[in-house]
């Protein structure tokens, strides 16, 4: 994979603005823009698809076509239509969860205690908004969805978000020793261990929701990564195993170029840049927790997949192996943190995290510390999200900043 090198303010071909190299400073007077930002708003703010929280929904007559048509307006609308449709911000588990493995991060690299004593009320924060319908920890968005694949409400709660605000509480448990933050990833590992799961005789796959099996690698994988990272300090051989199997589905269906579809069904053979980034980290660290190295080679070609396909030589990252627009924040976020993540792995990942950093905070951070969502061919959506975009953001250049720390 070649990298670009153009100089501080150049502009490349593409018409994009050249990235000075990113620095420790740099990365850290980004993150005090963006933390004080997200923290004067509450944790509260807009997300791509909470377009059904608007007054107009009624108007779709509880038709799955119209509510999709009104979720992907005010989603892909340039333009924030939210205050016109009474959108309003509202407080993320998400966001909460991103944040908090942020300033987790920070304090490993800092040993500031305010960033450790902020990931903690995150955390109990989290716990005392969990999912109220199950007795075991689990989270769901803040609104309904629709899309394609059929409905699911606020009250329904997703592996995904549950698996990433999991392993907040494993980090925070690593640093502190504190028992409790432990029990919590171990209720988050029996919530997983409850739901369905698809058996087949390469593997099986942890359902992405809990009242019907929705098999999507990513859910799949996120599942596995924190099933086999608690068990590591649990013990619990359950989770080993439901985490082993995990991952054999998964990798015995990677495709062979290194890739994987969103999912097997041919309504879903799509390959993104943020999705991929879920699937390495988790494999990461399913084997960093159990020290089984059968999938190695699975890890390896995925990453040389990803290096490979998912980012142009300025270091602006593409959302499609095969095209770059809508430039996504989440694609920039996830692409920081991952290649971050692995660098003790792949140490020219750390080059291309730092690449892709420089680029996203000269090009998508406005001046009041924001990020915007997306940028198109001649325009820039501005409007921002809170967890799609700020905290994962914030935890991506946590990350980064704590393996460069780490490597000085």
């Amino acid at each position: 994979m070649k990298m670009g090198t153009n100089g501080p303010n150049s502009v490349s071909a593409t018409g994009e603005i050249g990235s000075p190299a990113v620095t420790v400073n740099k990365i850290h007077s980004s993150l005090t823009l963006l933390q004080e930002w997200v923290e004067q708003r509450g944790y509260c703010g807009y997300e791509p698809f909470d377009g059904l929280s608007s007054w107009a929904r009624p108007l779709a007559c509880n038709n799955i076509f119209a509510e999709r048509l009104l979720l992907q307006l005010i989603r892909q609308s340039p333009f924030n239509l939210r205050p016109l449709l009474g959108v309003t911000p509202k407080a993320s588990t998400k966001g909460r969860g991103y944040m908090a493995a942020g300033y987790i991060m920070l304090y490993r690299a800092t040993e500031k205690q305010d960033y450790l004593d902020k990931a903690i009320h995150c955390l109990e924060w989290l716990d005392s908004h969990k999912v109220e319908r199950f007795s075991y920890h689990s989270w769901s968005n803040h609104f309904d969805f629709v899309s394609r694949g059929g409905r699911y409400t606020q009250h329904d709660p997703i592996v995904v978000w549950t698996a990433l605000i999991g392993h907040a509480y494993v980090d925070a448990f690593e640093v502190t020793g504190r028992e409790w933050l432990l029990k919590v990833a171990d209720s988050v590992c029996n919530w997983i261990l409850a739901l369905p799961r698809e058996k087949t005789d390469t593997g099986e796959c942890i359902s992405y929701l809990a009242h019907v099996q929705s098999s999507i690698h990513n859910s799949n994988m996120l599942g596995a990564g924190i099933l086999a990272r608690t068990a590591k300090h649990t013990g619990s051989q359950e989770c080993r195993e439901i985490a082993r199997l995990a991952m054999e589905y998964s990798c015995s269906r990677q495709r062979p170029d290194g890739s994987w579809w969103y999912a097997e069904d041919v309504t879903h053979q799509w390959i993104d840049n943020f999705h991929t980034g879920y699937n390495l980290e988790s494999l990461k660290h399913y084997r960093d927790a159990t020290g089984d190295d059968a999938y190695r080679e699975n890890f390896e070609k995925a990453l040389a997949f990803y290096k490979a396909n998912f980012f142009e030589e300025s270091g602006r990252p593409k959302y499609y192996h095969t095209r770059t627009y809508p430039v996504d924040i989440q694609c920039a976020a996830q692409a920081i943190d991952t290649m971050a993540f692995v660098s003790n792995d792949d140490p020219e990942a750390l080059e291309v995290s730092k690449r892709v950093a420089a680029w996203t905070i000269q090009n998508m951070q406005d001046r009041k510390g924001y990020f915007y969502y997306r940028q198109y061919p001649l325009m820039k959506a501005k409007t921002p999200m809170l967890h799609w975009g700020q905290a994962t953001m914030f935890k991506a250049l946590a990350q980064l900043m704590l393996r460069l720390v780490a490597t000085r």
